[in-house]
C-alpha cells in the first residue's frame, strides 16, 4: 500500500485477464479517507489475498487499519467491480458498507444487496450529489460510456477507470482501436469535448488505474491530453 498523501493510498495487483509484460498488466486501486467515510475505488485484491482469509496479507491489513464505521466501495466502470463483493462480505458485519457504480455493475455481482446504482446525469455534469464522502460521479462519452470518472473533493482528485491513462509520464486518452484519421477525429470532435467540462472542477491530482497517478499539475496534464491525438496500445 503506497501512501500518496494524507488519507490517500494506492496499491496495485495483477490484471485478472491481461498477460504479464503488457501495458495494463498491473492495475491500480485506491483507498481514501473522506471525513468519517473510508472509500475504496476500483478495488482489486492481489491474487494471494482473499477477503475471507483469517490471516490477511499486507493490502487487507492496511485496509483493516483505516476502515471505520462507514465504508463506500466506488466503481468507475463496470469492468472494475472485481473484488468489491469480497470486500463487502468482509466488512459488512461491523461496518456500514455499500457499493456504488453504473447500473451495469449489478450483473457482475452475485449478491447485489449492497449495490446502489449511480443515476446518469448530463454529460460532464455530476451524476449524483449523494455519494458518500462528498464524491461526485461524472458522465463522459458521446455516445455516453458506462465509465463515470469520480471527483474526490476531499483530496482534490479526479479518478479515471479506462478513459484516461498515464503513459511515458503524461496523461493520455486511451483509444480502444488503432488510431487512424477517423479515430483521431472521433476523439477530437466527440470524446474530448465530453471530458473537457471536468477541467472546471479544478482538481490538481489525477488518479488512473492504468499507469502512475499525477499529484499536482493534473488539471493542466488532463487539458493537454484532451488536446493531443489519442493513444493506443495493444500487446
Amino acid at each position: 500500500m503506497e501512501r500518496l498523501r494524507d488519507g490517500l493510498w494506492r496499491w496495485t495487483a495483477r490484471h485478472p485477464e491481461w498477460h504479464p509484460g503488457e501495458f495494463g498488466a498491473e492495475v491500480a486501486s485506491f483507498a481514501a479517507l473522506a471525513g468519517d467515510t473510508t472509500l475504496l475505488i476500483d478495488p482489486l485484491l492481489p491474487e494471494d489475498e482473499e477477503a475471507e482469509a483469517s490471516e490477511p496479507g499486507p493490502v487487507l491489513s492496511a485496509i483493516d487499519a483505516i476502515v471505520g464505521d462507514r465504508l463506500a466501495i466506488l466503481i468507475t466502470i463496470p469492468y472494475h467491480v472485481r473484488s468489491s463483493e469480497q470486500l463487502w462480505r468482509r466488512y459488512r458485519k461491523d461496518t456500514e458498507t455499500t457499493i456504488h457504480g453504473h447500473g451495469a455493475c449489478a450483473k457482475r455481482l452475485e449478491d447485489a444487496r449492497a449495490f446502489r446504482a449511480i443515476e446518469p446525469g448530463l454529460l460532464g455534469a455530476a451524476a449524483t450529489s449523494e455519494l458518500p464522502g462528498g464524491v461526485t460521479a461524472h458522465t463522459i462519452g458521446k455516445p455516453r460510456r458506462h465509465e463515470m470518472p469520480l471527483h474526490l473533493p476531499s483530496h482534490d482528485a479526479l479518478v479515471f477507470g479506462d478513459a484516461i491513462a498515464e503513459a511515458g509520464g503524461r496523461l493520455v486518452m486511451w483509444a480502444a482501436d488503432r488510431v487512424d484519421d477517423k479515430v483521431a477525429t472521433f476523439y477530437r470532435e466527440r470524446f474530448a469535448p465530453s471530458v473537457r467540462p471536468l477541467l472546471e472542477l479544478g482538481a490538481e491530482n489525477v488518479l488512473v488505474t492504468h499507469g502512475r497517478p499525477l499529484l499536482g499539475g493534473g488539471r493542466q496534464a488532463l487539458r493537454e491530453a484532451l488536446d493531443r491525438r489519442p493513444w493506443y496500445h495493444h500487446g
